[in-house]
């Protein structure tokens, strides 16, 4: 299996460039792959804090409550679930 692989070009102050090649270096890294594996650690973060949804005590009571009602489909949505039942099947 071959990988594709894309260049990412980063522009830096000295002082910045610097920290990070120490940073490297303290735990035996090309700056390339401590920069890479640190960069992919905050995207993980990211991804994963977009992805998550916190409810306080409250609203978990009302999304419960609310998802343990019984369903009433709105006028739009009963119309497009009769729209949907006159398409033909294939």
């Amino acid at each position: 299996m071959t990988a594709t692989t894309a260049r990412l070009d980063l522009r830096l102050d000295a002082r910045d460039k610097s920290r990070i090649a120490r940073a490297a270096a303290l735990r035996g890294m090309a700056v390339s792959a401590f920069v890479r594996d640190a960069v992919l650690r905050e995207v993980d973060s990211a991804i994963a804090a977009e992805s998550v949804v916190t409810l306080s005590a409250d609203e978990s009571r009302r999304f419960l409550a609310a998802l343990d009602e019984p369903f009433h489909p709105n006028d739009r949505l009963k119309k497009a679930m009769q729209g949907a039942a006159r398409m033909p099947r294939s």
